[in-house]
Formats: C-alpha cells, sequence, structure tokens
C-alpha cells in the first residue's frame, strides 16, 4: 500500500476521531490523496455527483418522506396501542410493546433514529411512571430500534443493494427472518429482566376494554403497507424505486382517512425529509469519492487477494469480518461504513462462495449493532438525549442487550437459513 493512501486514510480516520461530520471527513481524505498525486481535483466532484446519480437511491428520500409522514398521521398510535392489547399483559408489559412496536413500526418507516426518536418521546415516560428504570426504558428503545433496518424497506438495504448490485427485492425479504429473530429473542430477554426485576405494568384499560379485534382494525391499513410493498415488488408491479413513491401515496392516503394530518404538519415533513435526506444523500456522494481513491489504488482487488491467500477457510473468513465490521461500526456511521465497506469487503465474500444474500444480512446487522455501541452509537446518542439517560448508566443496562446481539450475529452468520430461508421461499 502507497504512503499516499496511507496518508489519505489516516487523515479520514483523524477527522472522525475528532467529531467532524462524515462527509467532510471523506471528503477531507479524498482531498488529501488528489493534493498529493497527479489526478485532476475536478474528479472529486465528478465521483460525488455520480456516486447519487444511482436510480435505485431515488427510494430513499420516498422511503424516509413516507416514514415522516407516518408519525403525523397517527399511525404510531394506533399501531401501539394493537401492541398493548396484544402483548401488554405479559412479563415486561410495556418493555415488550416497546420491542414488537419498533418491530410494526420498522416496516413502515425505515429509519432507527426516527423510530428512537419517536418512541423515547412516546413510551419511556409511560414506562418510568409504571415502575421502569431510566436506564433500562432507554436501552430497550434504542435497542428495539435497531430491529427497524432490517425489517423491510429499510434504507441500509437500499444503500447495500445500489453499491454490490445485488437485488433490493431480496434484500427487503431477507431482512424479515433478522428482523423477526432479533424481535423473538430481544422480548425474551426482556421478559426474563421483567421478572427478575419485578417489573409489572398493566396495559391501559381503555385500551384494553376495546378488544384485540377493534385495535387490529384500527391498525390494519398500516400494517398493510409493508405486505403492499413486498408483495408489489415480488410480482413485479413495481420496482423498489417505485415502492418508494407508493409508500408516500399510502401515507398521504391514511392521513386523509384518519384526518389527523394538517397542512402544517404536511410542510414540517416535507422540511424533515429534505434535511434527513441531504445528510445521506451528502455522506453516499463523499464516500463515492473517497471509494473511487480506493478503487484506483486497487485496495479492493489486493486486500481479496490477501485475504484469499491468507485465510482458506470461509467461516474464519466470516468471524474476521465480524470482529472487524463492529470494531468500524463503533468510530463510522453505518451508511457511511457500507459505502466505504461493501466494495471491499463484498468481493472477499463472492471469492469464497458466501451467498450475496447472507452476506449482506452479516454487514448489515452489524452495522445495526455500531448504533448502539460506544463511543459513536447514534442511537444510544439520540435516546439518551431525549430520555436524559447517563451515557455511562446505559451501557452499564445494556451489557446483557450486547451479548443477545452477538449471539444472534453467530446465528446470522453460520446459518443461512435465518438470512436466505423465506428468500428462498419467495423465489
Amino acid at each position: 500500500m502507497s504512503e499516499v493512501i496511507v496518508l489519505t486514510t489516516g487523515v479520514m480516520l483523524v477527522f472522525l476521531f475528532f467529531g467532524i461530520p462524515v462527509f467532510i471527513s471523506l471528503l477531507a481524505g479524498a482531498a488529501c490523496y488528489f493534493s498529493m498525486s497527479k489526478v485532476p481535483t475536478l474528479i472529486i466532484a465528478q465521483r460525488m455527483i455520480s456516486g447519487v446519480e444511482n436510480i435505485p437511491l431515488l427510494a430513499v428520500p420516498f422511503f424516509v418522506c413516507a416514514g415522516v409522514f407516518m408519525n403525523y398521521t397517527g399511525v404510531t398510535r394506533r399501531v401501539m396501542d394493537f401492541c398493548e392489547v396484544l402483548i401488554g399483559r405479559l412479563p415486561g408489559g410495556l418493555a415488550q410493546v416497546n420491542v414488537l412496536l419498533s418491530t410494526l413500526m420498522g416496516g413502515l418507516s425505515g429509519s432507527n433514529l426516527a423510530d428512537a426518536a419517536m418512541q423515547s418521546k412516546m413510551l419511556v415516560p409511560e414506562m418510568e411512571r409504571k415502575g421502569f428504570s431510566k436506564e433500562f426504558s432507554s436501552v430497550v428503545t434504542a435497542c428495539s430500534a435497531m430491529i427497524t433496518p432490517l425489517i423491510p424497506p429499510g434504507i441500509a438495504m437500499i444503500i447495500y443493494g445500489s453499491i454490490a448490485n445485488v437485488s433490493i427485492g431480496k434484500l427487503f425479504i431477507a431482512g424479515i427472518g433478522p428482523g423477526v429473530l432479533l424481535c423473538l429473542s430481544m422480548m425474551i430477554l426482556v421478559g426474563v429482566i421483567s421478572v427478575k426485576r419485578n417489573y409489572r405494568s398493566e396495559p391501559n384499560p381503555d385500551v384494553v376494554r376495546e378488544g384485540l379485534w377493534p385495535a387490529f382494525k384500527k391498525a390494519f391499513l398500516p400494517l398493510c403497507l409493508p405486505v403492499i410493498i413486498i408483495g408489489g415488488i415480488r410480482f413485479g408491479v413495481f420496482t423498489p424505486t417505485e415502492a418508494g413513491s407508493i409508500a408516500i401515496v399510502y401515507s398521504l392516503f391514511l392521513g386523509l382517512i384518519y384526518r389527523e394530518m394538517s397542512r402544517a404538519d404536511l410542510i414540517k415533513g416535507l422540511k424533515e425529509t429534505v434535511f434527513t435526506t441531504a445528510s445521506i444523500i451528502l455522506i453516499v456522494g463523499a464516500a463515492s469519492a473517497f471509494a473511487w481513491v480506493l478503487t484506483r489504488e486497487k485496495i479492493p482487488q489486493n486486500l481479496t487477494a490477501f485475504i484469499v491467500s491468507h485465510i482458506t477457510n470461509k467461516y474464519v473468513f466470516l468471524m474476521a469480518v465480524n470482529v472487524f465490521l463492529i470494531v468500524v461500526g463503533m468510530f463510522i456511521e453505518g451508511n457511511a461504513a457500507l459505502i466505504v465497506l461493501v466494495p471491499l469487503l463484498a468481493p472477499s465474500a463472492a471469492a469464497y462462495g458466501i451467498n450475496e444474500i447472507q452476506f449482506a444480512m452479516v454487514v448489515i446487522f452489524n452495522m445495526a449493532i455500531g448504533c448502539i455501541t460506544p463511543p459513536m452509537g447514534t442511537l444510544m446518542f439520540v435516546t439518551c438525549g431525549i430520555t436524559g439517560c447517563s451515557y455511562k448508566k446505559f451501557i452499564r443496562e445494556a451489557v446483557p442487550f450486547y451479548v443477545l446481539l452477538f449471539v444472534c450475529l453467530v446465528l446470522l452468520t453460520f446459518v443461512p437459513f435465518f438470512s436466505q430461508g423465506i428468500v428462498d421461499l419467495f423465489y
């Protein structure tokens, strides 16, 4: 590896370490490379523009917008009431509702940060009033929000598919397995901890009095969205990109039916969509420029050759990738890490004959873990910032959940059924 590329990578990592925004850090590394080589600096702008001129990436603002609109149409409250009637009497009560709500809302919002922020405001105060500790409530909220990138239509799947040239439709379907696995295992852990600490919370009597069927009828239309998206993609009615526009139309349709989204909410939702999409696209463009630098220096090819020559077993390779991605996820935002690392790791995985869908789920799950691990865990920051929980108490309380996540990661890595089973059934 040349001294130029080492210095380029070093500049990017130093900027990230000091908390500089991700897209600026990536651009700083790329600019360092261009300033030290004879390549015209104009290429930086060209690579950034070409990086975002990707048709599958059009789905990102669509699904972001649909998720934002869902929060203004009363959908969240209706789905939460359904969850409370369904499992509110299980050990842990509202903590169980928290996990299931994240799973169901994951198919609507597609954004783990939006999901964590919403539930931190809605559920954590209510959990504290019913006897749950602030740190436990915060950890459950942050960890359950991890399920959101796994349940379709997760934005991470769109980014991965567009970079690695993998079917986004298949990735959407593949995410159901890991999402359900994490949901069920987390509900079991929450139940065990709740019984041990005597956390008990009766569901809202007004909601329970209505019964399961009325609560389900209220939540039925929102819960149809993931089915419409996956079914439409699978049967060729529309592409994943077009599915995003369908999701927006459907969210506006719900807003008209429920009559809870005002004109002010519509304008506010559009502003949130612009800000969120801009932050994602800036990272994508900057990472594309940096990825071009790595490709020009033949880093992916050399890395693949080095790994294949030193690691002969694909399972050892998968273990090494897991350790590497967990460490990377502690310091780099998930979507940025995907854009930079997928072009490096996907060819190596293909060289070992690893199924592209399985490897995609392993990478995305690793990036999801990075969202709640210090020092750069974005879900941890968002949740603690809203609930007022200290980071030290959060990390201490999250230890059992970290163990659970690593167990689920091992299952995803070495048992292909969890990531490929539903895809094989559909296709």
